[in-house]
């Protein structure tokens, strides 16, 4: 098995012989996760990691970098004329747990976004985490338009992946706001609702391949109990 570089400082650590315990020494600490989401889509430069994590310090958003830098998760390459964070292949594969972890965390957005701010390239994680299992044969590729984005969701025989290429326009386009497309892709709306609030241009049959009816829902009647008394 490679050996994975660690941070030799370890400001922290749980000091338990556990994977998860190990890989929460790591990536446990507030802000590292959201990084490492952001920069699943592709390499992004600092400011515009600044620009997309608001709340984030300066001085916090150098330290997690650093950090993530030196336990192997990401790594800066030389992009044109200006320096990008990039995912090393170990970073990236931490694609599947988040995938899992924003699924069952999908029942908490039922309340609405509520002044939470959001960025629709974090849509790429979440869509193909959503829709787990789904698959099709031959693929079938949907257009999804939502804040001024447009990305690409597919399915194929291996399931769903999205991801932004700006220079691709696919037949067939849904568009709308991203508290439908994230309910239609939670199975909390069927093709029917959403298509009463949003817009298909193309084929609508794309849509019932992508969000197949059958499949269970994740966020109806799976909300987490009200906290408090």
């Amino acid at each position: 098995m490679e050996k994975i570089k660690q941070d030799s400082k370890k400001p922290r650590s749980y000091g338990q012989f556990c994977a998860l315990a190990r890989a929460l020494d790591i990536v446990g600490e507030r802000w590292t996760l959201l990084i490492v989401r952001e920069l699943l889509p592709g390499p992004m430069r600092y400011t515009e990691l600044k620009a997309s994590l608001a709340g984030i310090a300066t001085n916090l958003l150098a330290e997690r970098l650093r950090a993530l830098e030196s336990n192997g998760i990401i790594e800066r390459r030389l992009q044109e004329t200006s320096v990008v964070y990039a995912l090393t292949p170990w970073g990236a594969g931490l694609r599947e747990p988040m995938e899992a972890l924003g699924r069952w965390g999908a029942p908490l957005l039922e309340t609405g976004r509520d002044g939470d701010s959001f960025q629709p390239r974090w849509l790429t994680l979440a869509l193909p985490g959503l829709l787990r299992g789904i698959t099709a044969t031959p693929p079938v590729e949907l257009g999804i338009e939502t804040d001024g984005l447009l990305m690409i969701l597919r399915i194929d025989e291996h399931g769903p992946s999205a991801i932004v290429r700006p220079d691709q326009q696919p037949d067939t386009v849904f568009a709308a706001a991203p508290e439908v497309v994230i309910g239609l892709a939670a199975g909390a709306l069927t093709v029917e609702q959403a298509l009463s609030v949003g817009d298909v241009r193309g084929d609508r049959q794309v849509l019932e391949k992508v969000f197949p009816p059958e499949r269970n829902p994740i966020a109806t009647g799976s909300a987490p109990p009200p906290m408090g008394g």
